[in-house]
């Protein structure tokens, strides 16, 4: 009966596990006080190092006194040029002006202002933009649904036009230019928005000019805004490749001397152009319409430096090394795909002649000096991600050669790691490398998420904040690293303990991970987390033996499910602003926009694959394992025979990462990035293996779980499993039924022990063939 019911209870515990960590983080609230009018000024392309006190005074004496981020300026276009930035301002939502998206740089948009009469403006090409957004765009983005939010709305140039017309192309009250006194035109609506113009020149001199320009402007708004007014400056957009993040700052009752940040970063210090209109309707009092918004209102929160200098250094130093991160990401990760295909390509030999015959004919044995090279290989790959993610805690970006830095840094650190397991306790054991790079990687990507994501947040094996995908938590690459780290250390650890507790110990493990990928304030990833408990339901399932039975399937799969279903009741009842992806999936359908969210992500999954370097890893990978790991002379039949834990491990690792990397619109980045660890560490323990395949026992035996003169495959407390013990009449064990050596609480067996090499006689006379 226990038997029976411990797959259930065991369910029962990662579900609760799971539920407990997708638990939703409490809002930070709004803004402190309200404003009665709010006046949003845009300068395009304006960053953080064109800001200093004799350039830009006006904006200098802004930011210290109010609160600054760092804005990322995602459209629904890549780079977000000016015209596309102005709309998604107006929008609350990724919009872009009609087009394809931008290769190269942004063109010259022309946007046509007719003026018929002296109040207001009309933007003819309006209507279309916005049957181009909902028609050809899977945003569902409406353009000026901010201004439809108001009452009354007023626009100072073409750019803030774009943003404050409605969706039939309407602007309530339209200023070419600003004029000479401008606080009667800033007081005629709660909300104002204005164009200041445009810092897009490439060398210092061109950019101050322009910002000092742009600060002029700024001088003379803040000298007429209303009274009790919220005044936001934000970089509204890039102007060159790739993109970079800009300038935020917000200045108002309530807002003084913080950072800024917003729900949908999670990070302090960061926010979205997305945010900018749910932040305006937020400091008004006025209702949000959630519905059309992707953007979350803005909050100040305090930790700033009282220096500004200081404050200002760290968003600047964040644009630097997001730029950076740019440029070096996809160098490494097509560098690492080369290097584990030209490893994988030198292991296969290795595989075909690892196994030694007993007879005197057969291949000649690969040098024992090649083999350990090959695995010192082995390991170092599978620690490049890892020690990669390490890299970001050195400067590395602030020097003339960034990349080269990057190389040397991590290079550095991979042979550190690399030595640090050659050299520790057990090495000599089949799953010994194995169980120390995954604790290794476990550990690096752990303690980051425990202390805050910091080596991700830009990292070169991170997510770019400047992209706008993910700003806080894991990144699709520290998931897949982690779901491996984490699956592979609970099948080590299972295989060291006895049959009964091997379940126990794999959820111990995999459930302690399940909620640092979830929680809130850790891992933040709900969709992850989702995935990892059906990867872990289903190594439980298997990690004592036997195979994944339909039953044993369908216990993972109500795993899976319930988590699911407990999070989506938790998320629902929150309001639509807090809730989470899940959340607003599952209300999305409920309204009939679910599609929205389907196509999104099938898109990304396809763009993804298409042109990501992990595709390449993921697809190598694959092949490695099946082509030749996974045949009768590649070894990983004859690993998973005596090691079901390990076997349960990778198997959980395969589901998680699948689902991880579907669901999310990931592709196969998750599974390249899971299986830059796992297809390294397989193959290793492959090797050592068919090493120890036509390894012997003595006649007359040894005392229970004594080792060898040579060791076997029992080395450093690796249980091999058996099928049963052999009795009278059985066959005589060979080298494809291994017996498992009995532990210190169980009766001496009869018979040989498993893992005692024979000498060369003993072995010829056990087979049958002649000595000599």
């Amino acid at each position: 009966m226990l038997r029976r019911l411990t797959p259930v209870l065991l369910t029962l515990l990662v579900v609760a596990l799971g539920v407990t960590a997708l638990a939703a983080r409490p809002e930070q609230g709004g803004p402190r006080q309200r404003a009665d009018f709010v006046v949003l000024a845009g300068v395009a392309g304006l960053r953080w190092e064109d800001v200093d006190p004799q350039t830009t005074p006006t904006l200098w004496r802004m930011a210290e006194q109010g609160s600054i981020g760092s804005l990322s300026v995602r459209s629904a276009h890549r780079p977000t040029c000016p015209v596309d930035g102005w709309l998604t301002l107006g929008a609350g939502n990724f919009a872009a002006w009609r087009g394809g998206a931008r290769v190269g740089g942004c063109p010259a948009t022309g946007v046509s202002v007719e003026q018929p009469d002296g109040i207001g403006a009309n933007l003819p090409d309006q209507p279309g933009v916005v049957a181009y957004n909902q028609d050809r765009l899977s945003w569902g983005a409406t353009p000026g649904a901010l201004s439809e939010s108001v009452r009354c709305s007023v626009a100072v140039g073409p750019g803030a036009a774009v943003a404050a017309a409605r969706p039939f192309g309407r602007v309530d009250r339209y200023a070419p230019v600003l004029p000479a006194d401008p606080a009667q035109l800033l007081g005629s609506c709660v909300l104002s928005i204005v164009d200041l113009g445009t810092v897009d020149g490439e060398s210092p001199a061109v950019r101050a000019a322009q910002a000092r320009q742009a600060d002029a402007q700024l001088a003379r708004i803040l000298a007429a805004r209303p009274p009790r007014s919220l005044v936001l400056v934000a970089g509204v957009s890039d102007t060159d490749v790739p993109s970079r993040l800009h300038v935020a700052v917000a200045d108002g009752p309530g807002w003084e001397r913080g950072w800024l940040t917003s729900p949908s970063t999670g990070r302090d210090g960061y926010l979205q152009l997305v945010d900018l209109a749910p932040t305006a309707l937020a400091a008004l009092g006025r209702p949000m319409p959630d519905r059309l918004f992707r953007g979350r209102a803005a909050v100040p929160v305090e930790g700033r430096p009282a220096d500004l200098r200081a404050a200002i250094d760290r968003p600047a130093d964040a644009d630097r090394e997001a730029g950076a991160q740019g440029r070096v990401a996809g160098m490494f990760f097509t560098l690492l795909a080369v290097a584990q295909v030209v490893l994988a390509l030198a292991v296969v030999p290795l595989l075909r002649r690892a196994r030694r015959l007993a007879g005197p004919h057969g291949p000649e044995p690969v040098s024992p000096r090649v083999v350990a090279a090959v695995e010192l290989l082995l390991i170092a790959a599978a620690l490049a991600v890892p020690a990669a993610l390490l890299a970001d805690a050195a400067p590395w970006w602030r020097g003339e050669h960034a990349g080269w830095w990057f190389g040397v840094v991590t290079a550095l650190l991979v042979v550190g790691g690399t030595a640090a397991v050659r050299f520790s306790p057990g090495h000599g054991s089949t799953l010994g490398p194995l169980g120390a790079v995954a604790g290794l990687a476990t550990l690096v990507v752990g303690v980051d998420v425990l202390t805050g994501s910091r080596l991700q947040l830009n990292g070169v094996v991170g997510y770019s904040s400047s992209q706008g995908g993910r700003y806080a938590g894991l990144g699709t690459v520290g998931l897949g690293v982690f779901i491996a780290g984490a699956l592979l250390c609970g099948g080590w650890l299972a295989q060291r303990v006895r049959r009964p507790w091997r379940p126990m110990m794999m959820v111990a493990v995999g459930g302690t991970a399940v909620v640092i990928v979830g929680s809130p304030y850790l891992g933040a990833d709900s969709i992850g987390a989702i995935a990892l408990t059906a990867g872990v339901s289903v190594a439980a399932a298997i990690c004592s033996g036997g195979w994944l039975t339909v039953s044993r399937l369908a216990w993972a799969t109500m795993a899976g499910l319930a988590v699911t279903i407990g999070f989506a009741l938790v998320d629902l009842r929150r309001p639509a602003g807090e809730r989470g992806s899940v959340g607003r999936f599952l209300a999305a359908l409920g309204d009939g926009t679910g599609g929205l969210t389907v196509h999104r992500a099938s898109s990304a999954n396809f763009e993804t694959l298409v042109n990501s370097p992990l595709t390449v890893l993921a697809l190598a990978g694959a092949a490695l394992v099946w082509l030749a790991l996974y045949q009768p002379w590649g070894g990983l039949m004859r690993l998973f025979g005596i090691y079901p834990a390990i076997r349960a491990a990778m198997a959980g690792t395969a589901v998680a990462a699948g689902l991880g990397g579907l669901l999310s619109g990931a592709g196969l980045d998750v599974v390249g990035a899971a299986g830059a660890l796992v297809v390294p560490m397989a193959a290793l323990a492959a090797l050592r293996v068919l090493d120890h395949s036509t390894d012997r026992t003595r006649p007359d035996g040894g005392r229970p779980g004594q080792e060898g003169p040579t060791g076997g495959p029992a080395d450093g407390g690796d249980r091999p499993d058996s099928g049963r013990t052999p009795g009278p009449g059985d066959p005589e064990e060979t080298s494809d039924t291994p017996a498992e050596p009995p532990t210190g609480d169980e009766p001496p067996r009869n018979g040989p022990v498993a893992g005692v090499r024979v000498p060369a006689q003993g072995r010829a006379a056990s087979t049958g063939v002649p000595a000599g």
